[in-house]
């Protein structure tokens, strides 16, 4: 029996990059998967087969992380369609960088919804449902610790205040056994920020190892924290950087 079997979780932003590996690897675990998107169709459809191939039950819900409602109604379709919601993995994410006399006004406040409201109210609307013994884990940026690089300061921010909500809801969470945590991915690979893009070099020179990581790098230190290893960690960061924030 896989050490997930039963269990039903969420995957925001789960049709690409990490959220996708996060996805896959908790069915792979045992657990139902449903994940959100906001225009990949195909790529969403993609996952929910890949989840659907290790005989679990697969759910694509369309919603933009930056839309209070949508995100919402996300959670309540998963537990509606699913059953019940046992973990969420607040994964959604935008990504805008330059000096910050050029950032504007929309800008500033996508990445506010997204990072910021978006894990609030998801998390806000999980926790009606979740049972005792929950598990939440928010996906942060080693940005969050370190920023060795200008023009990101709207992401670095969004992003250190995803620290800030994940303590106080391990404390406040904490009588119910529901646990939360926070991962901090350095460079990863992905569509948004690939190993052979035009800034990777640089990006690999604050690395320790001097490589990027994978998504199913991030992907592996989630698994361990939904499972039964991590009952007792909670209100914890965890560095996924390769030693870039060492």
């Amino acid at each position: 029996m896989s050490r997930l079997t039963g269990k039903v979780a969420l995957v925001t932003g789960g049709s690409r990059g990490i959220g996708a590996a996060v996805a896959r690897r908790l069915a792979e675990d045992g657990a139902h998967v449903a994940i959100t998107y906001r225009e990949a169709e195909h790529s969403a459809k993609s996952v929910v087969a890949d989840i659907e191939s290790y005989g679990r039950t697969g759910l694509a819900v369309q919603a933009d992380s930056a839309d209070a409602t949508a995100v919402v109604e996300a959670v309540d379709r998963t537990v509606a369609e699913l059953g019940r919601l046992d973990i969420l993995v607040n994964n959604a994410g935008v990504f805008s960088a330059g000096p910050i006399e050029t950032v504007s006004l929309d800008d500033l406040d996508r990445a506010i919804a997204v990072h910021v409201r978006g894990v609030f109210l998801a998390t806000q609307a999980a926790v009606r449902h979740m049972r005792d013994g929950g598990r939440i884990v928010n996906i942060g940026s080693s940005f969050a610790s370190r920023v060795p690089d200008p023009g990101v300061s709207v992401y670095a921010m969004t992003k250190i205040a995803v620290n800030g909500l994940t303590r106080a809801l391990a404390r406040e969470l904490g009588p119910r056994g529901i646990t939360v945590n926070v991962v901090l991915p350095g460079s990863t690979d992905t569509d948004m920020n690939p190993a052979d893009g035009a800034y990777a070099d640089a990006q690999r020179a604050h690395i320790a190892l001097g490589r990027y990581g994978t998504p199913d790098d991030v992907a592996a230190t989630i698994s361990h924290l939904v499972g039964e290893g991590g009952r007792h960690i909670s209100g914890a960061s965890f560095a996924v950087d390769g030693g870039s924030t060492a």
